[in-house]
This record gives structure tokens, sequence and C-alpha cells, in this order.
């Protein structure tokens, strides 16, 4: 019987939320949390043991802690390893998808994990290690589970993976040829008459979609005009006392500036994990530049400052999350009478 060992949150561990998102890892010969349905589905395996760790405390310790579950790992020494399902948690995600990519690299053990498809870490992790497409939360669970089952017997067994949108798989990005028995010009004639016909075809190399966004109409008169200061660069009151995240946000706070000029050093600080925070945390008005639209304020370059500024962590934070965000802020400047706003990034 081949043997896996499972890697999850302190949230699927069972001991707690946020509130355990710093707990160090810890190796656990026993099966908890989806571990045990995992058993209940695998065929040619058992996990055997299980690995948990805080979010907070691999996101913002990544290289100690990587370093330190590897170690783990390598005392059980595991056929395979599996992490997660994350869904679409945005630190949790990262962990096991980094993890797994380390575990593949270093310990040359096969692993895959378990995301949805706008979790950051997909972007990030893709093309280097297996991701099964999952649902946005834990209600997916035993879907999400059945799938990665399945593809861990495979990968035991020694079989080939098929076809990503065959298998469930979240693909790699990479093209690779394959033989057809019919010529790539009957392939695209074949194509464009099915969709001539309004029916369905798959295509070979298929475009990706962004949203557009409709740009605002110019200001007519910043001398007339009340502006805000918005900042993806975690820009916080020293000891944030908000704990606003340093990677995969999911929320925002807004700060009153109302009776200052310019942010201090010693005042604010920055919590952001994606740069060095070292010339920012000397000069906040460097993410933040309070300083200088007080400038223009005061020499009637701008008719007025709104009284807050907006701070959030742009570092792998999802799509999703940063469209929710967006549209929160937006209808609260609207309400406002806000007529345009300074965002910065890092």
């Amino acid at each position: 019987m081949k043997r896996i060992l499972l890697y999850i949150n302190q949230f699927f561990g069972q001991i707690g939320g946020e509130e355990q998102a710093g707990r160090t890892p810890e190796l656990i010969d026993k099966v908890i949390g989806p571990g045990i349905l995992f058993n209940t589905l695998l065929t040619d395996s058992r996990i055997t043991h299980v690995v948990r760790c805080g979010d907070n405390y691999y996101a913002e310790n990544m290289e100690q802690a990587r370093a330190n579950i590897l170690h783990m790992i390598e005392q059980v020494s595991p056929d395979l390893v599996i992490t997660g399902p994350a869904f679409n948690a945005g630190r949790y995600g990262v962990a096991c998808a980094d993890l797994c990519q380390a575990v593949q690299d270093y310990l040359h053990i096969p692993c895959l994990s378990g995301l949805y498809i706008e979790n950051p870490a997909v972007e990030m992790y893709r093309q280097e290690i297996t991701i099964v497409s999952v649902g946005k939360s834990a209600a997916h669970m035993k879907a999400a589970v059945t799938t990665m089952a399945g593809i861990a017997d495979k990968l035991l067994r020694g079989e080939q993976l098929g076809f990503p949108e065959d298998e469930g798989l979240i693909p790699h990005g990479k093209r690779i040829n394959i033989f057809s028995e019919k010529t790539a010009a009957q392939r695209a004639v074949d194509m464009l008459l099915a969709k001539l016909e309004g029916k369905d075809f798959i295509s070979e190399i298929p475009i990706p979609h962004y949203h557009s966004v409709t740009p605002a109409e110019p200001i007519a008169s910043l001398a007339e005009s009340k502006i805000a200061l918005l900042t993806s660069g975690g820009v916080v009151p020293l000891g944030n006392p908000d704990h606003l995240p340093a990677a995969t946000a999911k929320f925002y706070k807004k700060y009153d500036i109302s009776h200052i000029k310019s942010l201090r050093s010693g005042e604010f600080e920055i919590i952001h994990a994606g740069y060095d925070p070292v010339y920012a945390n000397q000069n906040p008005n460097r993410i933040v530049p309070l300083d200088l639209l007080n400038e223009a304020f005061e020499s009637g370059q701008i008719g007025q400052l709104y009284p807050y500024f907006f701070s959030t962590t742009g570092n792998s934070t999802s799509v999703s999350d940063a469209t929710r965000m967006g549209q929160e802020i937006a209808r609260e400047l609207s309400e406002a009478n806000v007529n345009g706003a300074v965002l910065t990034s890092t």
C-alpha cells in the first residue's frame, strides 16, 4: 500500500481560524481533516501523515516554513504528497502550491494540489505543478477530494495523465504535439462550420478573455475637484492594528488623514510582503503621497482632499477579491461626490 502525506492549514487542521494563523508547522502521525475523506476514496494508497501550518506563518516566513516542512516530509518519505485543497483561499493556496513545487524540486516526490481557477497561486505555479481545478469554497470539498484522489491513484500507478479538460486539471499553459487523423486545414474548416451552425466546438488554441474597463471621463477642473488617495502598497498605522494581511488580502481599510499633512515614519509602516519596504518605511509618502496632495490643495491645484485614504495589499490578491474591493471603495467615493482618485501601487 502506497503512503501519502497531506498538507493542510490551521482551519482544515481543526485547530481554529485566523486566531491560529500564526501556528508553526507540525507533523501529525494520524489522519485528520480532509484526510479522512481522502482515505475513503483512494484505492491504491492511504494518507498516513499530515502536516498542518498556519496560513500567516507560511506567508510571512516562506523560506523557513518551506525548509521545515520539507524536513518533516523527508522524515516520513511518502510516495506522494497532496496539498489542500485550498479552493479560493489566497494565503493557503500560495502555501500549497509553493510547497508542492518544492517537494518536486528538492525531494523528487510527486505532488498535487487543488485550487480554484481564480486563486492567485494558479498563475504563479500552474506551469510547474499538477493542480486539480476545484470549486470556490469548502462547500465543494467532496467533489474536489474525489477528483484529487483519482489523480493521486493514477500518479502512484505511474499512469500518464490525459488532457486537462478530461482529467479535471488546470492546464500548465504548455503546448504539446499529438497525432490527428485529420489535417490542420480539415480541423479548422470543421470548427468554422460548427461555429456558423451554432454548434459547440473546442478551439485548439484557446484565447484568454479579459474584462474591459471603460475609462472615466476626464476631470474638467482639478481646482474644483475632490480627490481621494488609494493604495495597494500595504500602508497601515504602526503596529497594523487592523491586521491587514501581507499578501492575498480579502479586505481593505481606510484611515483618517484629515488632521495630518503627511505620513510620518514611526507612525505608519509597510506590511506588504511583495517588495522591500525599507525606503517606504523611511518615508511612507513614497507610497501614499499625502504630502504632495496637501501641497497641491494649499496651492489651489486641487479643490479638496478626501479625509481618508484606503489601503490594501495587492500582493497575490485574487482578481475577484480586488474587483469586489474596488467596487466597494468606488461606491463610497461616488456617494461622497469624489471627482477623482490617485491609486498607487508598488
